[in-house]
């Protein structure tokens, strides 16, 4: 078992120790799990390449693409009530390893379809199988570094998990499309993602996790009550609803990446190659702040830090909106990035410092299905808005909206505008009865 002794903050002396930036990557057992959730993004970001590339070859429907998000992301709307309290209830990493299986095994039949030019109905089956999977590998990973590193590692440990999933998002998809055009076709960056996570889910096993803490059995413990507590904690943990509130509004109406081509063809004048540049911004500047983040001792104004860097998140996205000069549209995305892991940093050591163990399956679930869909609603509302106002004032409003709704947050929950450290104590006011 993984050592539990907390490791104290300061010397015999009273004097601070100095900060470890690498203190949760001594861990193994955390490098294996952060390994784990790498190869997972790196390999689902490869497969998202290759099976829009190949359905689009294939088809040369802009309908078949926009189904390939609708089949992974309703069994994820579906499952993360139960996904999350299976998470609390049976033991995570047999639930991340399991889940790590499925997808390779999923991947797996994408590239069987490839090679068999197999039907468009089995090829959306298996992307139904990987959403479904994916709903009890997200929570699971997360809430699994609370039993790989002790709580004072919480923030250095999600600084170096952000890291990690923004660098794949940039490598996965630069290597699908290189494999695509080096093997002319997709079936091998298939092959290539199922062999890396069956290995993967291989390496789990030999990860080594303290104990959880698990939900009490009540008389009836699969009730609907017991499954939406999550839900319910959520709505009496101020600080925790207010971070995520920021997160929604933030990702919705800050949507300025979803209408890169637009800018990149018709105001830019850059083509594709300034596009992929132009994409690739935001993940650089958010792995750029993460290894930063990763350097620096823990936030000492926690709260406050949240609520700057939503604000720039909102000029910059109006600046973006009005620049015609390619590299002031590249360094606004850059600095997009690097706000938004501030953001993601903090609510991601909120949610495991501040929810009970017992619940913690059940929290990051319901955390993940808002985000995610959320970029699904921003995505649209920002197509939408860009086709009744203009590309210009669509990205414009959007960064004034998210000022609007920091400005608001700020009033409505005064506990978040107050908090210090993100590791101050529950009884600090974060609930209401």
């Amino acid at each position: 078992m993984a050592n539990t002794r907390p490791v104290p903050l300061t010397t015999t002396s009273g004097e601070l120790r100095p900060h470890d930036p690498y203190a949760a990557l001594r861990s193994r057992n955390f490098c294996v799990l952060l390994s784990g959730a790498f190869v997972a993004a790196f390999a689902q970001q490869m497969t998202t390449v290759a099976i829009g590339w190949e359905l689009f070859e294939r088809t040369n429907s802009d309908l078949v693409l926009g189904g390939i998000g609708l089949a992974q992301i309703i069994p994820i709307i579906v499952l993360f009530l139960p996904s999350g309290y299976i998470v609390d209830l049976y033991s995570r990493k047999m639930i991340f390893l399991v889940s790590l299986t499925l997808l390779g095994l999923a991947t797996l039949g994408l590239a069987t379809l490839s090679a068999l030019h197999g039907s468009l109905w089995l090829i959306y089956a298996c992307l139904a199988v990987m959403g479904a999977a994916q709903s009890f590998s997200s929570p699971a990973s997360a809430v699994l570094v609370s039993q790989v590193v002790p709580e004072h590692l919480f923030e250095n440990a999600t600084a170096w998990r952000t890291s990690s999933g923004h660098l794949a998002s940039v490598l996965g998809p630069a290597s699908g499309g290189f494999l695509i055009a080096l093997f002319n076709g997709a079936t091998f960056v298939y092959i290539l993602g199922a062999a890396a996570l069956i290995i993967i889910s291989l390496l789990m096993i030999t990860l080594r996790v303290r104990s959880q803490e698990r939900p009490q059995k009540s008389a009836q413990p699969r009730s609907l009550k017991t499954v939406v507590e999550g839900l319910q904690f959520l709505g009496r943990t101020q600080v925790l609803l207010a971070a995520m509130t920021l997160d929604l509004f933030a990702v919705l109406f800050g949507g300025a990446t979803t209408l890169l081509p637009v800018f990149a063809r018709d105001i830019l004048h850059v083509g594709s190659i300034g596009l992929g540049w132009l994409q690739a911004a935001d993940s650089i500047g958010a792995v750029g702040m993460a290894l930063f983040l990763a350097h620096r001792p823990p936030f000492r104004h926690a709260g406050r830090t949240l609520l700057l860097a939503i604000i720039g998140f909102g000029l910059a996205t109006i600046v973006f909106g009005f620049s015609h000069w390619f590299w002031l549209s590249f360094l606004m995305l850059f600095v997009l990035g690097g706000l938004d892991n501030i953001n993601m940093l903090i609510r991601g050591t909120l949610t495991l410092v501040r929810t009970p163990d017992q619940m913690r399956g059940r929290v990051s679930a319901a955390t993940s299905l808002f985000i995610g869909t959320s970029n699904q609603l921003g995505g649209f509302e920002s197509g939408l808005a860009a086709q009744l106002l203009g590309p210009v004032l669509a990205v414009v409003l959007g960064g004034v909206g998210t000022i609007v709704v920091v400005g608001a947050v700020a009033l409505a929950w005064p506990e978040l505008r107050r908090m210090r450290t993100i590791r101050e104590s529950s009884n600090n006011t974060q609930t209401t009865t």
